[in-house]
């Protein structure tokens, strides 16, 4: 990892999610490839309907720009999930 950084804040239970605010810095940065991390406030990491979704379309996305993402990432206070080692990605 070399830099992070915070590119959305949702609400409790929700958050829009557009490509040119997640690409935006990798794009000015010159990255070749991004990890994607979010929260579940509520403890369960399970990817959600949505999360899957709006995860399928950053990937075409990031395949159009040339930006790899290599994993989804959603975190709580009790573990992880890796959309990658589900096989989401």
């Amino acid at each position: 990892v070399i830099e992070k950084r915070v590119v959305t804040v949702g609400l409790l239970n929700a958050n829009q999610v557009h490509p040119r605010e997640i690409f935006s810095d990798a794009i000015a940065e010159r990255a070749a490839s991004i990890i994607l991390v979010h929260n579940h406030p509520s403890g369960n990491t399970e990817p959600s309907h949505e999360d899957i979704a709006v995860t399928k379309r950053l990937v075409e996305a990031g395949e159009i720009l040339g930006i790899k993402i290599h994993d989804h990432i959603i975190v709580s206070k009790d573990g992880y999930t890796s959309m990658k080692e589900r096989g989401l990605i």
